[in-house]
């Protein structure tokens, strides 16, 4: 049996003669986290920040705190007079396209956190309109930008042919008391694209079309609240050769973790699944196998260990961020033309998935 650890830690981004110029839009809790993610990355500075006119004090205060240069509650005014050339939009679902589209209209490149859209036809028409205008609308998510989904991705073959991928991520939603009581935030509301499925088992979602690809059939089971929000729920996926199931759920917690099972072997990753801690790998190298049997009837096998680790990040923002600089920096057209096709393989998965049971975004019907 082999043992090997490797660490894998962010690349060095202290490169000079570049700077992305980028806006904020929102002042909600995940603009907190990406603002804390960007703050030691040299190559982008924080141009500007949009907030509506009610938002306007913890508008001043984020710019006091990050060192923005400049605060606007108008966002047209924003887009004109900021000198960014590229915004971070972290609004509610429900208003990722319309701030988006404006945007690439103005000339701006996007970072638009998760999910892309409400529907697959404004995440196709979005696409479409920044290529037409030679620029980009990446999404905000963090599985496709960690080391431990890149070795997955170099290691997968090792396990053979793929059975069965298996996906939880079970978190007890900070606002799910609230919830019961009647009030609700945006996250569970489905006219603003709330819910499970679109939130916290997308990430389940983007394993299983990141690394596979889009299903031949996808099936969704759920938990509803009082207002019809799926607060938890089961996504099943078939893909030729097999079955994956992804879990997701803000009403209880437990364990999370994704593993992906095949002939030769298996590898799990550790950990929550927007920001895992290890990944484990085990496979059967040819000819190696045992005809000994363990207690449980089960083929003894000698196998390989892999096991890598995530190393030491301040935030799980912020190699997204670091990606994305690079990207627009050295225009990677290739780079972010493959980061687009997956959040569009994506949406077409996503509302898929809530048209079966009528969980609807705008337009979507």
């Amino acid at each position: 049996m082999n043992f090997i650890c490797y660490n894998w830690y962010i690349e060095d981004f202290t490169k000079k003669g570049r700077s992305m110029k980028i806006g904020i839009v929102g002042s909600g809790k995940i603009v907190h986290e990406a603002l804390f993610a960007i703050e030691d990355i040299k190559e982008i500075e924080l141009s500007a920040i949009y907030v509506r006119p009610h938002s306007r004090d913890k508008g001043e205060e984020l710019a006091e705190k990050y060192g923005i240069k400049s605060v606007f509650t108008d966002y047209d005014e924003f887009l004109e007079k900021s000198g960014t050339d590229t915004v971070y939009i972290g609004l509610v679902n429900s208003a990722h396209f319309e701030y988006s589209k404006k945007a690439v209209l103005s000339g701006k490149n996007v970072i638009l956190e998760k999910p892309f859209t409400t529907t697959a036809a404004e995440a196709q028409e979005l696409v479409a309109l920044a290529r037409e205008n030679n620029l980009y609308v990446l999404e905000a998510i963090t599985v496709l930008h960690n080391s431990l989904y890149e070795k997955a991705v170099e290691n997968l073959e090792k396990i053979g042919r793929i059975r069965i991928v298996q996906c939880n991520y079970s978190q007890y939603s900070s606002r799910y008391d609230n919830y019961l009581k009647g009030i609700v935030a945006p996250a569970f509301d489905p006219a603003l694209g709330g819910g499970a499925v679109s939130d916290i088992n997308l990430y389940n979602i983007y394993y299983c079309v990141g690394l596979f690809g889009e299903p031949e059939e996808a099936s969704y089971f759920c938990n509803r609240g009082f207002n019809g929000v799926d607060t938890s729920g089961i996504a099943v996926f078939n893909y030729p050769e097999f079955v994956a199931s992804c879990v997701g759920a803000k009403d209880s917690g437990s364990p999370s973790f994704v593993c992906i099972q095949g002939e030769k072997g298996f590898m799990k990753f550790e950990g929550t699944p927007n920001t895992p801690s290890k990944l484990h790998i085990e496979y059967q190298e040819e000819g190696e196998a045992s005809e000994k049997l363990n207690a449980s009837g089960a083929v003894e096998r000698n196998m390989k260990i892999l096991e890598f680790e995530r190393g030491d990040i301040k935030h799980r923002m912020t190699q997204e961020f670091v990606d994305f600089e690079r990207i627009i920096a050295e225009k990677d057209d290739q780079a972010a033309d493959h980061y687009m096709e997956k959040s569009l393989e994506v949406m077409r998965v996503l509302e898929s998935l809530k048209k079966k049971l009528r969980i609807s975004g705008r337009n979507s019907e």
